[in-house]
């Protein structure tokens, strides 16, 4: 029977929300390539690149990594993760100290201070 996952422990930030297919196209494009130039660097057909390309074909780990080396990025960038430490960066080190802070306080107190924080935010964005 497999190990439940701690939700609490998987946090994932997404980049946003494309397939890796379509990320993969994309990045494939911006270095220049056609598919049969990337698919013959991988060593596959460009059929089976367009079926990746277009989620007809399941992408594995190993293919990925190999996409990912040709394409000069991160695999994680091709999956849509972003990298925490690159996330925290981007929100900025006094509003990360305050998520965490929230974070810390109980479930009930957590719902509060969310509630007027939306609300605060909603009477101010005017």
């Amino acid at each position: 029977m497999p190990k439940a996952i701690n939700k609490d422990i998987v946090d994932i930030n997404l980049l946003d929300d494309k397939t890796i297919g379509e990320r993969i196209s994309e990045t494939r494009k911006s270095r220049g390539l056609t598919q049969q130039e990337l698919a013959e660097k991988i060593g596959i057909t460009r059929d089976l690149l367009c079926s990746y390309e277009i989620g007809r074909a399941r992408i594995f780990g190993e293919m990925i990594s190999k996409i990912a080396l040709i394409l000069e990025v991160s695999a994680d960038k091709l999956l849509g993760i972003e990298d925490f430490k690159e996330s925290n960066e981007k929100i900025g080190l006094r509003y990360t100290k305050r998520i965490k802070e929230i974070e810390s306080l109980p479930e009930y107190k957590r719902r509060l201070v969310l509630k007027a924080l939306d609300d605060s935010i909603k009477a101010n964005k005017n």
